[in-house]
């Protein structure tokens, strides 16, 4: 059975990107493409199965719930809100470095 090839642009076109995305990935190596002259090509099979490779969503036998957690994500460490730095409060008659502004 032959298998349909498919352009940079159907390729972007089909999955919602930027075609200098799909050229990127092929030319990292993550896509598989045939380069004739200028001009490039993706099976189509090659595409699902780097798709299905990379999905990451739950095994069709779990069920719905199934799958990593957040926690398992992010490797189980929490994240935690930056504190802003302290403030130094100056009193009116002092100067930043602590001395009096009377000579």
């Amino acid at each position: 059975m032959e298998d349909s090839f498919l352009t940079v642009a159907e390729v972007a076109e089909m999955l919602k990107l930027n075609q200098q995305t799909v050229r990127n990935w092929i030319d990292q190596g993550s896509l598989p493409a045939l380069r004739v002259g200028r001009r490039v090509r993706i099976k189509q099979s090659d595409l699902d199965r780097v798709l299905a490779d990379a999905y990451s969503g739950p095994p069709a036998s779990h069920g719905r719930d199934a799958g990593p957690s957040a926690e398992d994500f992010w490797g189980g460490d929490a994240v935690s809100i930056a504190e802003p730095p302290p403030v130094a409060v100056v009193a009116p008659d002092e100067t930043v470095d602590g001395s009096t502004g009377a000579g």
